[in-house]
């Protein structure tokens, strides 16, 4: 969702013509989310098929997370601006093109670049649908109550991708992951054009071109130099390039961010602890979950010899408790709070991070997928009390941008998260057996402590003090949300569209 922060209201709506409305947001997530994890199990077929190199596995995705991650914001302002029905259909058109160019990519090249390409399109579906369905359910408790319901077919997606991944890929080909996006994407342009109402909001937030040039700069520069850096060393020229480029970029982010009204990132939400924890939860945890899936779907079809399919039913346990856990945690954040589920989903994490420390090629399979549960007990109590933290004592005027950054945290994470177990496994792939378990074992170390750091946040970012900072922090946006300028910019760079 963008960073609006009054809606413009939409007519009224039969209960039926909402719902259908949600369904058709729900169906353009499952798509965008589901190719998050989806492509994971495809890897070693895509490897075999197109003579790739761990690093072109890597951005095959990571040029979709990356992209992801780096325009979710302007994406969200944009259709604020411009009518959200009308970009979500665009959305979907790049989608569906990106979708067929993947299916057809004669290299790894040029599957990466159909990726981005994917990617544009799905920026233009994830916080545009949940903008859409917050307009759409104008009573309160039916407007949350719809959101959890999209929220959970997100988290659902993620974990049931390699399944179906699965299924497709000995069935029909790797490339069969990419086709089933068309005929659904195809379908969903023409029933938003048929159900969905159009809506902007009253007052859309400025294009920042420089805030977002300075995002994408530093995103694609730490993740271009983590891929890279097994090929050409962490004292090549390029790379150390790279990480100045990245440290320059995040100077400029904190030097010119500040100045305008309507900046890409509001640095003034980190004064609040819980916002602050939120995004740096967001970001550990998917980091976290992108490695696990990135070296589990290779462990068990490279290093234990199984069929693409009998590897995603191996995750079966995960999606199964993300279906389960994911509405009770939604339930529990509501009535108690999210430090609970914060602390579980952290400790499930490490302990999951741990025990996996123990996998070789001739660990009991029993003993695999009961590490499994761990991964599923995380993702199925991690994604409710973060969202709910990073909007914790937000004013209505923030709450778009805080969830957005939430969003973008976790598109982030992910995109590390491979970035960084391909780099640690690099060239142990092609050698296989133990070479490789043994690699392995720096991402589980990794994926513990990010494990530990959830936990650690979450019992930080929910107490007196915490809460204290997010008032702190709401009320530096009064103004905003009486539709006043903010104190201390000056007026040459304040204004409205």
């Amino acid at each position: 969702m963008s960073a609006s922060s009054v809606w413009t209201p939409v007519p009224e709506l039969s209960r039926r013509r909402r719902f259908l409305v949600l369904a058709i947001c729900c169906a353009s997530m499952v798509v965008v989310v589901m190719d998050i994890s989806i492509v994971n199990v495809a890897l070693p077929a895509i490897r075999h098929d197109l003579h790739a190199s761990v690093s072109g596995l890597q951005w095959t995705v990571d040029a979709y997370t990356l992209v992801l991650a780096g325009f979710l914001v302007l994406a969200g302002s944009t259709a604020d601006r411009v009518g959200r029905r009308r970009i979500f259909q665009v959305g979907l058109a790049a989608f569906g093109l990106g979708s067929l160019l993947c299916s057809l990519a004669p290299s790894i090249g040029w599957l990466i670049a159909a990726r981005a390409l994917q990617a544009v399109g799905g920026t233009m579906l994830n916080p545009v649908a949940m903008a859409i369905v917050a307009t759409t359910f104008p009573d309160p408790a039916e407007r949350a109550r719809a959101i959890g319901v999209f929220g959970s077919v997100s988290g659902l997606s993620l974990a049931l991708g390699p399944i179906l991944g699965g299924a497709l890929v000995d069935g029909f080909g790797w490339r069969s992951i990419f086709w089933i996006n068309v005929p659904i994407v195809a379908a969903a342009i023409v029933c938003t054009g048929l159900f969905v109402p159009e809506s902007r909001a009253a007052r859309a937030r400025r294009f920042d071109p420089v805030g977002q040039t300075l995002v994408t700069l530093v995103l694609g520069s730490v993740v271009y130099a983590i891929i890279e850096s097994s090929r050409l060393g962490w004292t090549s020229p390029i790379i150390l390039g790279l990480l100045a480029v990245a440290v320059l970029g995040t100077l400029g982010i904190l030097g010119y961010e500040p100045r305008r009204v309507d900046p890409l990132l509001e640095l003034r939400l980190f004064r609040s602890v819980p916002f602050s924890a939120a995004i740096l939860m967001a970001l550990w945890a998917l980091c976290g979950f992108g490695a696990f899936l990135f070296v589990t779907t290779q462990y068990l079809q490279d290093m234990r010899g199984m069929s693409a399919l009998t590897a995603g039913l191996c995750l079966l346990p995960v999606g199964v408790l993300v279906v389960v856990l994911s509405p009770f945690t939604g339930r529990m954040v509501g009535a108690r709070g999210p430090r609970l589920p914060l602390v579980v989903s952290g400790a499930a994490l490490a302990l999951g991070g741990g025990a996996s420390i123990w996998l070789g090629p001739a660990t009991p399979l029993p003993a695999v997928l009961a590490i499994y549960l761990l991964f599923g007990i995380f993702l199925g109590t991690v994604n409710p009390p973060i969202t709910n933290t990073a909007v914790s004592g937000m004013p209505r005027s923030m709450a778009g941008v805080a969830t957005s950054l939430a969003s973008a945290g976790r598109q982030t994470g992910t995109t590390l998260g491979v970035a960084i177990s391909g780099t640690i496994v690099g060239s142990a792939v092609a050698r296989g057996g133990t070479a490789f378990t043994s690699a392995e074992h720096g991402v589980w170390w990794l994926v513990l402590g990010l494990g530990v750091g959830i936990l650690v946040l979450g019992l930080l970012s929910t107490g007196r003090w915490a809460l204290d900072t997010a008032a702190r922090a709401k009320a530096l946006f009064e103004g905003v949300d009486r539709g006043a300028s903010t104190p201390g910019v000056s007026r040459d760079v304040q204004g409205v569209r």
